[in-house]
């Protein structure tokens, strides 16, 4: 079956890569009227918010999805996407990224996430790079270096009234900052690194994003313990800017950062198929009346096995639509690695495709699937006790279970059953004593 699998999966990145064009303006005809029928969706206040690598993502099943993702979170990227999330993760989970960006720029990527019971944290660190080359008049290199957007989060959840039935309301913050590098430049005159000339330009953001998870089962069509249907929002990099940094006039406000906020659902239909969509709106927080168009994606995932699953998405973003396709599969038994292949037309006037890659390695659940494994075994005990008529025993069991899981609910359900019988019993023998 695994050898199938990976023999699909090589089909798959072979039609992908087969497809992708030499030439990217080959699809300008096609795509420009792609572009025109979004047209009055174009937003004169696009770009004007700084810290723009806060909107680039950092790649693998999110991106897939085309970052429809808020309503899912169920991976180590709710970190970039809804921080309730990580309360609701299966796994600890360590996770690597890769995005190669347009023009030699790229995204990397590491991050953390664990779980203890209802509390969820994790980490992630950003760093966006351009390679920065200066010529003097003479065509003479004479500073080289990079431009840098990096971004480290520290995130926090928690789940509350989470139990068997109802999953609980995830509600979770990152506590975000971020540096904008500027590399030295040389005088125009004389040609001569300016030292501190790069720091003048850099800059400082703080911000702070929220989320909050909803889980439910609503037509569920098979038997899982894991709720189908997902409901997110949130709103990301809330807070400021600084730049100025070692310039005679002093530290000043920097542009806004670009601030969204977003409702996202996910439906898993049939236990093999997952259907995202989102809906996200920027605000600028200096300027209310300056913000940018809305923007709308939708993924669909297909678990061909339960270790490879094909991913598509599309996002609306403007007048440009972002097309992706991906693929994630699991190697060695730990490791799930996702490879992604974005069409991507809101990044640039010619189309524009890009990969990104991601390696995530589970590092287990802190025993939480022993614990509940104690729970079954408790519980069923309590039934078959039950079955024979001995309630006060099948009680004691039930009661061990809310011990260790207070919100379980059928232990507190089958406990009411058996003090019904007992009452019952009890009725029958005062009767039998009358007579």
């Amino acid at each position: 079956m695994k050898r199938f699998a990976f023999r699909m999966l090589t089909v798959v990145l072979a039609a992908i890569f087969t497809a992708l064009p030499l030439h990217p303006l080959d699809f300008t005809d096609a795509l420009s009227r792609l572009s025109d029928a979004f047209s009055s969706l174009a937003n004169g206040n696009e770009g004007t918010s700084s810290f723009r690598s806060l909107l680039i993502p950092s790649g693998g099943r999110a991106e897939s999805l085309g970052t429809a993702f808020t309503g899912l979170a169920d991976d180590i990227s709710c970190i970039e996407y809804n921080p309730a999330s990580s309360a609701t993760l299966k796994q600890t989970e360590l996770a690597a990224f890769h995005n190669a960006w347009i023009a030699d720029a790229a995204m990397e990527t590491v991050a953390a996430t664990m779980r203890k019971g209802n509390i969820g944290f994790g980490g992630q660190i950003r760093c966006f790079y351009v390679p920065f080359t200066e010529y003097n008049s003479f065509g003479e290199r004479v500073a080289g270096s990079y431009y840098t957007e990096t971004t480290a989060i520290f995130n926090i959840s928690y789940n509350f009234l989470a139990g068997y039935y109802f999953k609980g309301i995830a509600l979770g913050i990152n506590a975000k900052a971020s540096w904008r590098g500027i590399p030295d430049y040389a005088d125009n005159n004389t040609g001569a690194i300016i030292s501190g000339s790069g720091l003048s330009q850099s800059a400082l953001a703080v911000a702070g994003d929220f989320g909050m998870m909803l889980q439910f089962n609503a037509g569920k069509l098979f038997h899982s313990r894991e709720p189908n249907l997902r409901i997110g929002v949130n709103i990301l990099n809330a807070g400021v800017a600084f730049t100025g940094f070692k310039s005679a006039s002093g530290v000043v406000l920097d542009d806004a950062l670009p601030t969204s906020a977003a409702i996202g659902i996910s439906y898993r239909i049939v236990k093999p198929l997952l259907v995202t969509a989102e809906f996200r709106q920027p605000f600028n927080m200096l300027n209310i009346s300056e913000y940018a168009m809305w923007s709308a994606g939708a993924g669909v995932e297909v678990r061909v096995t339960n270790f490879f699953s094909v991913l598509g998405g599309f996002l609306l973003k403007g007048a440009n639509p972002r097309i992706s396709l991906g693929s994630e599969f699991t190697i060695f038994k730990k490791i799930t690695l996702d490879i992604n292949y974005t069409l991507d037309l809101t990044s640039s006037l010619n189309p524009v495709n890009r990969i990104s890659l991601c390696a995530k390695v589970p590092l287990g659940d802190n025993g939480r699937a022993e614990t509940q494994k104690r729970i079954d075994e408790l519980y069923n005990a309590g039934l078959q006790y039950f079955s024979e008529g001995a309630y006060d025993n099948a009680i004691a069991c039930w009661e061990a279970v809310l011990k260790i899981d207070k919100r379980f609910d059928p232990a507190r359900e089958s406990i009411k059953s058996a003090q019904a019988q007992l009452s019952l019993m009890q009725k029958i023998q005062d009767v039998q004593r009358l007579e």
